[in-house]
C-alpha cells in the first residue's frame, strides 16, 4: 500500500468519517483493492494498535453473546489534528497513483483550497508525464516490439482521461460554492 505513516493517517480519515471496527475498516479497505493495495489484518492492526496507543484513536469493547467482543475505534481530537496536518501537507512530487487516490478519497478532510492544491499538482504531474510519454511514442519506429506499443498506448489513454477528470474536477470546484455548500464549513465538497 504505502508507508505505515499514510496508512495511520488513511485510517484516522476514515474514522473521522465515523467509528468502526477493525473488520469494518478492512471490509471498507477491500472494496477498493482495486484502486489502492489493501492491508493484510496482520499490518491494519498493527496500525490500529499504534493509533491508539499514539492517543489518536480511542476504542470501545462492546460485548457481544456467543461472539468475541467488538472493538469500535474513534477518532480524538489529537487524531483530527495529525489528519488535518497530514491531508494539508504538500505531497512530493511524483506521488504514486495510489497515494493520490488515498488523499482523494478523504477529500471531505481537505479545506477547499487545500483540495485544489493537491488536483492541480496531480495536474502538473499528468501533464508533463502525457508529454514525455507522446515524445517517446514519436520516436517509436516499425521495430518496436508490440507488447512496448501496446503499453505506451495504454498509459498514454489513461493519462489523457485521467487529465480530461482533472480538468473538469478543477473547473467544477473552482466555481463559486452554492449557498447549501457554503453553510458547510471548511471542508471541500465534491460532487462527481
Amino acid at each position: 500500500m504505502a508507508s505505515a505513516v499514510s496508512i495511520r493517517c488513511f485510517i484516522l480519515g476514515l474514522l473521522a468519517r465515523q467509528p468502526m471496527s477493525g473488520y469494518d475498516i478492512k471490509r471498507f479497505l477491500k472494496s477498493l483493492s482495486w484502486l489502492i493495495d489493501s492491508p493484510s489484518f496482520g499490518s491494519l492492526y498493527p496500525a490500529l494498535h499504534a493509533l491508539l496507543e499514539g492517543g489518536l484513536v480511542t476504542v470501545e469493547v462492546i460485548p457481544r453473546h456467543d461472539k468475541p467482543p467488538r472493538k469500535i475505534y474513534s477518532i480524538t481530537e489529537t487524531g483530527g489534528q495529525v489528519l488535518r496536518e497530514w491531508m494539508e501537507q504538500p505531497v512530493s512530487s511524483g506521488i504514486s497513483l495510489k497515494a493520490f487516490l488515498m488523499r482523494l478519497i478523504l477529500a471531505s478532510n481537505f479545506s477547499h483550497v487545500g483540495l485544489l492544491a493537491h488536483l492541480r499538482q496531480r495536474r502538473v504531474e499528468v501533464a508533463a508525464h502525457q508529454l514525455a510519454l507522446q515524445q517517446a511514442t514519436e520516436v517509436m519506429d516499425e521495430g518496436t516490439d508490440l507488447g512496448e506499443r501496446l503499453a505506451f498506448d495504454y498509459v498514454l489513454a489513461v493519462a489523457t482521461v485521467e487529465l480530461s477528470w482533472l480538468d473538469r474536477t478543477l473547473d467544477r470546484l473552482s466555481q463559486p460554492p452554492s449557498p447549501v455548500e457554503a453553510t458547510q464549513g471548511n471542508s471541500a465538497t465534491v460532487t462527481v
